[in-house]
């Protein structure tokens, strides 16, 4: 994480003058991942094929990017961020509705996106060795599912299925890498309250497990 905000703070980091020439393009940052990252890129599952799967179906953008604004505004996650970062914020996600009984996150797999309730209940649940599925939570209306793997590249720690037709807001590593790009203080402070969160998630659980974090 702390990678994640030196690099929105300060930009690419200057190896040599060959880097300085010819630099890799900003916005390739979270859509292949870090180095350390524990799955390959390539592997990472990409929203289009959830939603081709789950024959999910796109929302009109405006009314779906009002909802999401109206309900960050009343998160204090997300306090920092004024109208206008909202604004460049939405600009990036995509909208979607989703029938129930449909995984939109899969346990272990190395995420690529990272989704936020606007309607409905979407169930997390940690699969067992053994097969089953011990229910983590409920998200609603405002809860954020996904983000850390987002940011790590790493894979997820749970499954989400939607208990009933959902709406969900979608943000795919290659948005935020066109966020970034494009509205580079927006991005820091979406990035910064997105690290907040999963911060006191984790500081809450107190211990080594990720918890109900997708």
């Amino acid at each position: 994480m702390k990678k994640v905000l030196e690099f929105l703070r300060v930009g690419r980091p200057n190896h040599d003058a060959d880097a300085e020439r010819d630099p890799p393009p900003e916005s390739q940052f979270f859509i292949t991942g870090f180095q350390d990252a524990v799955a390959e890129p390539a592997t990472r599952a990409t929203w289009a094929e959830r939603a081709r799967a789950m024959g999910a179906r796109r929302l009109a953008h405006e009314p779906a990017a009002r909802r999401l604004k109206e309900l960050w505004t009343q998160d204090r996650f997300m306090a920092g961020l004024s109208s206008q970062d909202l604004e460049n914020c939405a600009r990036h996600f995509e909208f979607w509705a989703v029938d129930a009984d449909r995984d939109v996150i899969e346990q272990n797999e190395p995420g690529s996106f990272m989704l936020v309730v606007l309607h409905g209940v979407i169930a997390v649940d940690r699969q067992q060795p053994w097969g089953e599925r011990v229910r983590l939570t409920e998200s609603r209306a405002g809860s954020v599912l996904g983000e850390m793997s987002l940011l790590d590249a790493g894979p997820r720690a749970s499954y989400c299925t939607t208990l009933r037709p959902c709406e969900v807001a979608v943000l795919e590593a290659s948005m935020l890498d066109a966020l970034i790009e494009r509205d580079p203080a927006s991005a820091v402070r979406i990035v910064g309250s997105l690290a907040r969160r999963l911060s006191l998630r984790l500081r809450k659980l107190g211990a080594p497990s990720i918890g109900p974090s997708a």
